[in-house]
């Protein structure tokens, strides 16, 4: 006898549905793997600072110091320093702290109490993870004993990604000349930044050379 329509028709409905089934239970173990991963590709997409990928160094960098430009005293009291710097270049101080700057180029400076002088063993055990920490895409160039008129310290040369441009976004590679001197109970950061490649070699000697620390 054959078989009922409705009872075929029954069957087709079946078969379908079962199907449905188990695709969702695929696509819900799917899901679940696709959920699991998304914490570390949201990382991937936020970085940390020191994470940043560094920007591709300038083939004729913009940001040379003229050699004629005029230099001027500054004093910061609180913080017992004291140094010269490019006339009109921009001025930022907070306390202890200032940071001067012209287009590409800057100085930052600030101090605190210290008991001894840096060394070279110091700044590579305490300084060196300090910068790879806080510094956009941070590169080691070297790390030496400093000695200038201030007193003595060590010199540690890097690079880093610059702070984005407020209106274009553009970044550069700097390369970053940080001093750190010793005198009177106390140790003075003078940070001298550029694009990589930029002639400042002068304007950084005379900046570094004129420090004291009162």
């Amino acid at each position: 006898m054959p078989t009922p329509p409705n009872v075929r028709v029954g069957a087709l409905v079946v078969i379908p549905l079962l199907a449905a089934m188990v695709a969702g239970c695929s696509g819900s173990s799917g899901g679940a793997t696709a959920s699991t991963s998304s914490p570390s590709a949201s990382s991937n997409a936020t970085p940390t600072i020191a994470g940043q990928t560094p920007v591709p160094a300038e083939s004729n960098p913009p940001g040379d110091i003229p050699d004629n430009l005029a230099f001027v005293a500054y004093t910061n009291a609180s913080g017992h320093y004291r140094f010269t710097h490019p006339e009109g270049w921009a001025e930022t101080q907070k306390g202890v702290n200032v940071t001067f700057t012209d287009k590409l180029n800057g100085v930052t400076a600030t101090s605190f109490a210290a008991t001894t002088a840096p060394t070279v063993q110091s700044a590579k055990q305490n300084d060196v993870p300090r910068l790879q920490q806080s510094v956009p895409a941070f590169q080691l160039i070297s790390v030496t004993a400093a000695h200038v008129p201030a007193g003595d310290g060590v010199k540690i040369v890097y690079r880093r990604n610059s702070a984005p441009d407020p209106v274009t976004g553009r970044q550069y590679r700097d390369e970053v000349e940080e001093y750190e001197i010793y005198a009177n109970g106390r140790e003075v950061r003078l940070d001298l930044f550029g694009p990589v490649g930029a002639d400042n070699v002068d304007a950084y000697r005379t900046m570094s050379q004129s420090l004291r620390i009162l």
